[in-house]
Order: C-alpha cells, then sequence, then structure tokens
C-alpha cells in the first residue's frame, strides 16, 4: 500500500476517543505597566479565545486526518461544559460519548499571554476519580458507540479522574470481544491498568516512572531495551511505542526494536505533538501499517505540529508530503 493510499483510509475510520476533555482558555494583551497593588504586571486584554484541550485534542488530530472521531469523557453539567459541548460541534466532532454529571465541574485551563509569552495560568478542575454513577453512565455510552461498530479506541489519560481502573479494564475486555485494537497514551497512576492492549505509547520520562527505574537513555541503551522487556512482560501488550523527545521514537512489535532517530526541526512548542503522535499512530495501526511505519510516520507528525506555536491539530496534506519525501 502507498502512503497516498494508506492516508486516504483514514476517511473510513471511526475512532473512539476516551480520556479527559478539557477547556483551553486564553486571555491574550499586553504590558505597559506594573500595578500599584501589588509588583505585578497589568494586562491590557486584547483578545480571549477557548479551545478544547486535553483528550479533545487528539479527537481534533484525528479530524484533521479525515477520521471520525467520537469524544468519551466526564465533564461537568455547567457552562463551561456548554461551550466545550460547542466547540466539538462546530469541530463537527461526535459527543454522544460525552455525560455531563451535576457533581463535577468542566476542567478549564485559562493562560493569561502577553507577547505570545505565557505569564501565568489558572486551573479550575476536580481530579479526583470519577464516582461509580458516572462510571457506569459513561461505560453504558461507550458499550452503545462500540457495539454501532468503531475501528479503534484510544485512551488518552490527563490525570483528571476519568480514566478509573474499573473503566479501563471493562472497555478493554469490550474492545477484546470484538476484536476492536487498543492504543493507550497513559499517565503513571493507572500505568498498568491496560493489559493485553494493542499499543502502549508512554514518553520516556512515563516509562521510567512507570516502571520505577532511572537511566541515562543517551549513554545507556541497554538499560532502555531492558526497560521495554520489563513493561512488556508486565503489560502484555503486542507494540510498545516509546517517544524520546530530541531523540525521536522507539518502536518494538513481537521482540523487533526499531530506533528512529528525530528530523531536524525548528521548534517553536512541543504543546500537543503527543496528541498528534497518538492520533496518527492508531490511524496507521488500523489502517494496517507495519509497526516501522507507525513509528516513522507518527515522528514525522509530531515533529511538524512543534514548529507551530501552541496546540495545533496535524495538517493532512502537509504530513502526506512529508512522508513521501522523507519515507
Amino acid at each position: 500500500m502507498s502512503y497516498t493510499d494508506l492516508f486516504h483510509s483514514f476517511s473510513s475510520k471511526r475512532i473512539l476517543v476516551i480520556g479527559d476533555v478539557m477547556l483551553d482558555a486564553y486571555l491574550m494583551g499586553t504590558v505597559n505597566r506594573m500595578s500599584p497593588e501589588a509588583p505585578v504586571p497589568v494586562v491590557d486584554l486584547m483578545k480571549k479565545d477557548e479551545r478544547i484541550g486535553g483528550a479533545g485534542n487528539v479527537a481534533l488530530n484525528l479530524a484533521a486526518l479525515g477520521a471520525s472521531p467520537i469524544i468519551c469523557s466526564v465533564i461537568g453539567a455547567d457552562s463551561e461544559g456548554e461551550r466545550l459541548l460547542h466547540l466539538f460541534q462546530e469541530a463537527n466532532i461526535s459527543t454522544e460519548g460525552i455525560y455531563a454529571s451535576s457533581n463535577r465541574i468542566t476542567t478549564v485551563k485559562t493562560r493569561v499571554l502577553s507577547n505570545n509569552q505565557q505569564l501565568l495560568r489558572i486551573d479550575s478542575e476536580d481530579t479526583s476519580l470519577i464516582s461509580k454513577e458516572e462510571e457506569t453512565q459513561l461505560y453504558q455510552q461507550i458499550e452503545r458507540i462500540v457495539e454501532q461498530g468503531i475501528d479503534g479506541i484510544i485512551f488518552e489519560d490527563y490525570n483528571k479522574g476519568v480514566l478509573t481502573s474499573y473503566l479501563i479494564s471493562s472497555v478493554m475486555i469490550l474492545a477484546k470481544f470484538h476484536g476492536i485494537p487498543t492504543s493507550v497514551d497513559p499517565k503513571k497512576d493507572q500505568f498498568f491498568s491496560y493489559r493485553g492492549c494493542t499499543l502502549f505509547k508512554p514518553n520516556l520520562k512515563e516509562l521510567k516512572e512507570g516502571l520505577k527505574v532511572e537511566f541515562d537513555f543517551k549513554n545507556d541503551k541497554d538499560s532502555f531495551l531492558k526497560a521495554v522487556v520489563e513493561l512488556e512482560e508486565r503489560l502484555e501488550n503486542e507494540i510498545s511505542f516509546i517517544t524520546l523527545s530530541e531523540y525521536g521514537v522507539f518502536i518494538q512489535a513481537q521482540g523487533t526494536p526499531h530506533f528512529i532517530p528525530a528530523h531536524l526541526r525548528n521548534i517553536a512548542d512541543v504543546s500537543g505533538a503527543g496528541d498528534t503522535v497518538i492520533a496518527v499512530a492508531t490511524l496507521c495501526l488500523v489502517a494496517g501499517a507495519s509497526a516501522a511505519e507507525i513509528a516513522a510516520i507518527a515522528n514525522i507528525a509530531g515533529g511538524l505540529v512543534c514548529e507551530q506555536p501552541g496546540v495545533v491539530s496535524i495538517e493532512k496534506e502537509r504530513l502526506l508530503n512529508e512522508v513521501n519525501n522523507l519515507l
């Protein structure tokens, strides 16, 4: 299959994204003076903006690649949740898997910016695990969507309480019953809850934290490879895909390792790169790409979004052009 055919096949894929969604709010202005009330800058507000954040950014990347994402999460039954739902609808992303709970608030991260620099971030959130009732409601919605037919499931954990061990194990059983591939972008709290997943994608820091090991990757590849072996023995996953920041990416399937170096880029902002990588990797996986192809294409995608400031989605045509030129 050519890369053009591979990318064309993305448009037929329905992907479930389960995880923590949030509202990213931006207050942008200029600073010309200090406050007489305290030693802090005064921001003259010029613009306000609200965007989809967290696991929702994975869904945005899937949509940008032509796929049909369905977001599954728990938000608050509040005005912030309503604005988030409206943003999803504007982006033509299905919200049938979102449960709005009256016992929870919607996560909002508000950033105050001046001259493209962040001065302050204000977080409004509830990071406790979702309740049993919320867990049951969310699982029932996921089950209904899965039975309608989907091609893959992405677990996107931001440690905000949606991905409980019970929900993860229940969805994993459901996915195995229906033969649906599962991809995981983990955090350390539920690191080993995804036993038997198809593709597991921690970054290097998360791998070390999850396994409670320490080594210098640059000078000690043997310890890194031993860590991957331990990961696979404990997790029983099919594919280990580890992002290595400036060192590129590593992927291993059926005991065959591949190190893929990073491409030279003018890095502007690494925010959201992990969301792009898991979205691209999952689409390549369900479209039948090899492990080496999955890693190579996702590596290019992650680098491309780092060239632009802020959290941005991948551009499908630009990615395809880069893939055809570099691979």
